[in-house]
């Protein structure tokens, strides 16, 4: 076995070690700190594919419940489909990772990291991050890495690297990074409202840290790494690049003028079709043709934005593209907005509910917890024009969803405030690049259009970047083709005030300061456009919430007398849901909740409570209803659920024959003379008026 140990920043060292278990994968390692610990995997399969232009790479990352010391929640104690953090989690090791392997490589690659230790101070995730690096780096699979991944928060206005759980929760900015030797390759993550040169601080304080990391990977290849395998790429030969090169350029650059996404590509494709009908091209060579033409437009593409500052659709590098909202196109949905931007179409709904509705989600650190604000992000096939059914959320979706809800998020008011629970679904309605920004503003003025009481809007903005030699082009609001064929995809949201949340994939090593500088202060100059069109749209939340919004009210009880309320086995609060419609929820510390579509239901609900809380004195005299007859005497309810015993001893009057003198539901004065041990109440009838 062959380990590694290196220290980042203040924390317990990371220790990567390999060639003790999951020898029979390509490779394999294990990354430490402290009690947390991940075994990361790379499988390279055997079989040869043909004629492919992507990187056929796999990355799962599982966490088990026993990691943790703990069972699964819910009536299914295993683990099932992967959970959304698993899936968010595999995405930032994916991002890093797929841009430096090779394109045309033709095995499967499968990253497997499974979670085999995880203590209450070192998430998994950024090790995992590392873990699949540096098991790549040893692996015969060819890889242009190394890279290493942290995370930095700021806490009292100092950098932390890989902080711990209790630090993370009084962080205002929290990102993970993951790091080349020259270059951040990914970001993701949000802050409250920091501005750019803060966040800009947090990136570079990053790299500075993880340095040591890759410098401990490039060891341990040296210790144990295998040669890496060697592959044809798909170049084409010399005069069939040339003749290719030759027919089609001057009709791809007309092309790109085209702003209109379905004719360019239409247009496009015809270009293809007609080469390929004039030239007589060996069928071995027809797929690396296509992928070839796909480069050359890609080239003409950044040549087009390099020498003469025009983009695909004629814009200049820092123009946005047309923006139209319509807020509550819709009636029934407690607040909607439609945002568009150019072919880029999101329609946001919010939906509010009772606090019985909070999310129940299981987290590694804190057990089960409620969550309050959801945001969900769908993208139908239509919104690209594609002939395919609508299936599950996919990864992508789940991941665009977790960046717009972290932009959101800081500004949701905190339930003492509004104790809604709140749901945003964002459905594309048009796809052409920036979807999950669309989202952010759309959902944005949605939650203003419901009446949620932010104290600002959010938007969002994608920036891209075309980058030959010392040569660049910064690009605002990018389109779908200029997110595939340009260096950087950098997603920025946030307020008028700062950053809220980011997300960051660049292709190109030795991005500079100064470039990523010049990128924030340019995406802030868009993002404080769209915010002044979106202000123009609904300038401020809306004063009362939708009367198709259920009404809810929150009063506090005695935390003692939370069973009382609840009654047993939860008999009053289904007997209110039945009688009146209004939902009870009590919660912790005895704030209680009731949610109805009727004030007036509330208020009987409430009331009813109140008299349930009153506090019985003894001596004094109440009207009470009989529930029980026994031949001893009979038990009287004087307040809601306050039952006690009057004696046949008690009773003024001699009664021979209880049962033939009292029924059930008889209304009776009675006087509270005591309570017994067990709390039960006692009365009397001797020197008060029976009722007529």
């Amino acid at each position: 076995m062959e380990k590694v140990e290196v220290r980042v920043g203040d924390k317990d060292p990371i220790i990567i070690e390999t060639g003790h278990y999951a020898k029979l994968a390509d490779s394999a390692v294990v990354v430490k700190q402290g009690g947390t610990a991940v075994l990361v995997t790379v499988v390279m399969s055997e079989n040869l594919i043909s004629n492919i232009d992507f990187v056929p790479l796999t990355v799962d990352y599982r966490e088990q419940a026993s990691a943790w010391g703990r069972i699964p929640g819910g009536f299914i104690k295993r683990e099932g489909k992967p959970t959304d953090r698993e899936i968010l989690v595999s995405r930032v090791i994916d991002r890093p990772v797929r841009p430096l392997l090779p394109e045309g490589f033709p095995y499967e690659v499968v990253i497997t990291a499974l979670t085999l230790s995880a203590d209450d101070k070192y998430d998994p995730d950024v090790l995992a991050i590392t873990g699949a690096s540096a098991a790549l780096h040893i692996s015969r699979v060819p890889f242009d890495g190394p890279i290493a991944g942290v995370r930095v928060c700021r806490v009292d206005g100092k950098f932390l690297v890989n902080p711990t759980y209790e630090e993370r929760q009084k962080a205002d900015l929290e990102v993970v990074m993951a790091f080349s030797e020259s270059a951040i390759v990914m970001v993701e993550g949000g802050a409250k409202e920091v501005d750019e040169e803060t966040f800009m601080d947090a990136l570079y304080f990053g790299q500075s840290e993880a340095k040591a990391l890759l410098q401990a990977q490039e060891e341990l290849r040296r210790r144990v790494g295998v040669q890496k395998i060697e592959f044809e790429g798909l170049e084409l030969p010399e005069e069939l690049q040339k003749l290719l090169e030759s027919y089609c350029t001057d009709r791809i650059k007309e092309s790109l003028k085209i702003q209109d996404k379905r004719e360019r590509k239409k247009l496009q494709a015809k270009i293809l079709e007609d080469f390929l009908a004039n030239h007589q091209i060996p069928e071995d060579q027809l797929f690396k043709l296509n992928y070839q033409y796909k480069k050359l437009i890609s080239k003409l593409m950044r040549k087009m934005v390099l020498d003469e500052g025009l983009r695909i659709d004629n814009r200049g590098p820092k123009d946005i593209r047309p923006i139209t909202i319509e807020v509550h196109p819709f009636e029934r949905p407690h607040g909607s907005a439609i945002f568009t931007r150019g072919q880029t179409q999101a329609f946001a709904t919010v939906t509010l509910g009772s606090p019985e509705q909070a999310q129940l989600v299981e987290t590694i650190y804190e057990g089960e917890v409620f969550k309050r604000f959801m945001l969900h992000y769908n993208f139908p096939p239509f919104s690209t024009g594609e002939a395919k059914p609508w299936g599950p959320p996919r990864r992508r979706e789940i991941g665009h969803g977790a960046l717009a809800e972290r932009a959101l998020e800081p500004l949701i008011p905190p339930q003492e405030e509004f104790p809604y629970i709140i749901r945003v679904v964002s459905n594309i309605l048009e796809s052409n690049g920036s979807t999950s920004m669309a989202t952010v503003c759309a959902g944005s003025l949605a939650l203003f259009d419901a009446g949620v009481p932010m104290k600002k809007h959010v938007a969002g903005i994608a920036m891209g970047l075309i980058m030959e030699g010392d040569r660049y082009v910064i690009l605002s609001d990018i389109l779908g083709d200029e997110d595939q064929l340009g260096d950087m995809d950098f997603k920025i949201a946030g307020t008028k005030d700062g950053i809220t949340s980011v997300q960051m994939d660049i292709k190109i090593k030795g991005l500079s300061r100064e470039i990523m500088r010049e990128a924030l202060m340019q995406a802030k100059e868009g993002r404080l456009y769209i915010l002044e069109k979106m202000y123009e749209a609904i300038p401020e939340p809306r004063k009362e919430v939708s009367p198709y919004a259920p009404k809810i009210e929150i009063i506090q009880i005695p935390e003692d007398k939370a069973l009382l309320v609840i009654g047993p086995g939860g008999k009053n609060v289904r007997e209110w849901r039945e009688k009146f419609g209004v939902s009870v929820w009590v919660h912790e510390g005895g704030k209680t909740s009731l949610t109805s579509m009727s004030k007036e239901a509330i208020q009987q609900v409430k009331e009813a409570i109140m008299k349930l809380l009153e506090e019985v004195e003894i001596g004094k005299v109440y009207e009470g209803k009989i529930t029980r007859v026994e031949p001893y005497g009979v038990f009287v309810e004087i307040l809601e659920g306050r039952i006690g015993m009057l004696h046949v001893s008690k009773m003024e009057e001699k009664v021979k024959d209880v049962r033939a003198r009292f029924k059930v539901g008889d209304q009776i004065r009675v006087k509270v003379i005591g309570m017994d041990e067990r709390g039960r109440l006692n009365f009397t009838t001797i020197g008060i008026d029976q009722p007529a």
